[in-house]
């Protein structure tokens, strides 16, 4: 057991808990941490006891994540200590049931263990900024394992830095019980559906910081089978088994994603997904590094494809067709955006639609739809 005693102020907090407990719940929360250090204390955690539970809070102003454990309480009370140091100290710490850690002195946190001897400092836990302004519109549960499924299958296709801030970060779009997340930079676009039970919230949108979806995303992975979404005018919070996700929403209209999905392509061709990919990847080995271009030429019954690059090395594959509709075509893509959609599809049977070598593609499985990928074409 670790025994934790914190003294500020002259008030008494003190609890036991597990080491490996204790670190599990660390780990979750350290990441949300500000890192830049614009503010003392939001390089800090904070450890707050209520009933027999501890609770973890780390938080940069954007996001906010607090994870709960159950522990053996003394005393209750609450303070901020220095998130990393303390992870390093916990995570350096023995693994065997033995270990006692301890807070100790008006100002000070004392971490024991053994022979080891460990001092924080420490900072008022009045003075710890959360997200506490929670106003809520709306709260609907939806699966953990649909929910994760739509942000991988959408994140890669986020923008970096893009002076179009909104790109940066995924679409949330709910609308007539179905949960949607929709992402581009610009040149590609990434969709994924799924239904939930959120018919009661009407028509909302909603967009995802980076960081938001980054810090998400790690704590899905531990959250259970379930989690609830509750929404407000400026936060989304993310809710599971003793874990709450709270991040800020990004102000700004989303484009209309819908006038960017392709209607009207006439030619059609399905692959097989690990031989287009094993082809793309090595192809790509001889592309520009800078452009990343790769040529798709649909010829009777195969894809033919070809990359170049200053040096005038050339790659040429040749993949087979499982089925196809519609006449030849010549067309030039970068190759990442189209191994990214690739590797985003579980299934083995690829359906690329093209309209003319000006015009997206339109990339999905050819087993189930309710994910789609769009790459703009590019000039070779």
């Amino acid at each position: 057991m670790i025994d934790l005693l914190s003294i500020t102020g002259g008030f008494t907090m003190k609890f036991k808990v597990q080491q490996d407990e204790l670190i599990h719940a660390l780990s979750l929360v350290t990441t949300s941490v500000e890192r830049r250090g614009t503010l003392p204390i939001l390089g800090n955690l904070m450890l707050k006891l209520d009933g027999d539970k501890l609770h973890v809070t780390g938080t940069d102003l954007e996001v906010e994540t607090t994870a709960s454990i159950r522990v053996e309480v003394i005393e209750v009370g609450s303070v901020t200590v220095p998130a990393k140091k303390l992870f390093d100290i916990v995570r350096a710490l023995p693994s065997d049931n033995n270990i006692t850690f301890s807070f100790a002195n008006s100002d000070k946190a004392v971490v024991t263990s053994g022979r080891g001897r460990y001092t924080l400092q420490t900072l008022n836990a009045k003075d710890f900024p959360s997200i506490d302004d929670f106003k809520e519109t709306h709260s609907f549960p939806v699966s953990t394992e649909s929910f994760v499924r739509l942000l991988t299958a959408t994140v890669f296709s986020m923008a970096v830095n893009d002076v179009r801030y909104f790109l940066n970060g995924v679409l949330l779009h709910i609308d007539g019980g179905v949960l949607r997340a929709v992402a581009t930079d610009g040149h590609r676009l990434a969709y994924s559906a799924s239904y939930a039970e959120c018919e009661s919230v009407g028509e909302v949108k909603l967009i995802l910081p980076r960081k938001g979806v980054t810090e998400l995303q790690k704590v899905l992975a531990v959250a259970g089978d379930s989690v609830t979404l509750s929404l407000s005018d400026n936060h989304l919070r993310v809710t599971g088994d003793n874990l709450t996700f709270t991040t800020k929403l990004v102000d700004g209209n989303y484009p209309d994603y819908n006038r960017v999905i392709p209607q009207n392509g006439d030619k059609e061709v399905v692959v097989n997904k690990s031989e287009i990919k094993s082809a793309l990847s090595r192809a790509a080995i001889l592309s520009n590094e800078k452009f990343r271009g790769v040529r798709l030429t649909i010829k009777d019954g195969y894809l033919e494809l070809e990359a170049n690059n200053p040096e005038q090395e050339e790659a040429k594959e040749v993949v087979d067709i499982v089925s196809q509709h519609g006449d030849t075509l010549e067309i030039g893509f970068n190759v990442n955006y189209l191994l990214d959609a690739i590797n985003a599809i579980p299934h083995n049977e690829i359906k690329i639609t093209f309209g003319d070598a000006n015009t997206s593609a339109l990339i999905e499985s050819q087993e189930k739809s309710d994910s789609i990928y769009i790459c703009m074409p590019m000039r070779l």
